[in-house]
Formats: C-alpha cells, structure tokens, sequence
C-alpha cells in the first residue's frame, strides 16, 4: 500500500493518516459538535489514539485517512475503514468532519464516495457498512447521497449519556455503488 497516496475529488483529497495526525486526530474527536454523533463517545486521548494506530492501522484491520479541502489545503476531518475482513470481503465505514465550518458544504458526501471507491478498487471488498444515530439526520442524508442504503433500524441498541439510543445500519455492495 502507498502510503504516499492521495486521493483527489473535487473539492476534497484524501491522503492516509500518518502518525504525526494524532494531535490533530483526538483534538476533531473531542469537539462537541463531532463527539456527540458517535457511539463512542468517551474523550480521546493520545494513548488511545497511539494504540488505535498501532492495534489497528499497521496491523490492517483499519485504514484511515485525512480529509484535506483543496483550495487551501486544509486538514478538515477523517474517513476510515475499520472491521477489514478479508474472508468476508467487508468492513465498517466511519467519517467525521473536525472543523465547524467545513461542515455542511458537502465535503462529507464527497469524502465517503471517494472511500467507498478506494475501499472497493483498492481492498476489493463487496460490502460496505456503517452504524449511525438515528437522530444524526444530516449524516443519514450525506450517507445516502454516497450511495448508502438503509438496511437495519436497531431499536434501543445502544446506552449512551443516561439514555437507550436507536442505530440504523447503512451499507452499500460493490454491486450497487453509483
């Protein structure tokens, strides 16, 4: 894998996250405005994210890149694949934009076609998934837009800050990609 790679669209590029991001990385994961739309929403620090990069990202099980908008070449967010299987031929799918003010200009949309490409070209997987937040419906709409379908709707599926939240589980086949 070339770690060298970028991805360019549009209006955004994608090139993979190095060691050097982790700042950058558990600083997006803190903000409010990004925290709340996870599942995990606990604060990240740089141990964990060191451990994530180590655990996950050199061993394979995930691959992570950096969002960077092209006209200013500004490092706006983050798009990963984590759950690579290989036997299965699919992985979990996963954004966040980290800066406030890229945030509702399309950049998400663009950023999840762009991987879910990358994912089924390059990891040749045939299944593409993600867990979102029923009440994240600014993502739902991005998701979809990608190509993502709605697939599951998980009643009370997860217990987060006092309360039962419900998940939809989106996901897009190598089949179906627009």
């Amino acid at each position: 894998m070339n770690k060298d790679l970028i991805i360019k669209g549009e209006e955004i590029s994608l090139r993979f996250m190095k060691k050097e991001d982790t700042e950058l990385i558990v600083s997006w994961r803190n903000k409010e405005f990004v925290r709340k739309n996870f599942i995990f929403q606990k604060p990240f620090t740089i141990e964990g994210h060191l451990s994530w990069f180590k655990d996950m990202i050199q061993t394979g099980k995930a691959v992570q890149f950096i969002i960077m908008e092209n006209t200013l070449q500004k490092e706006i967010g983050s798009v990963y694949f984590r759950d690579i299987s290989m036997e299965h031929h699919k992985a979990e799918y996963g954004i966040f934009i980290g800066e406030e003010d890229a945030l509702g200009c399309g950049y998400g949309t663009e950023a999840a076609k762009l991987a879910i490409k990358y994912g089924f070209d390059e990891l040749k997987l045939h299944k593409i998934f993600l867990r979102v937040l029923e009440e994240n419906k600014k993502a739902i709409k991005s998701y979809e837009n990608a190509g993502f379908i709605r697939e599951a709707f998980l009643k009370d599926d997860v217990y987060i800050q006092g309360s039962y939240r419900n998940i939809i589980l989106m996901a897009v086949l190598e089949s179906e990609k627009i």
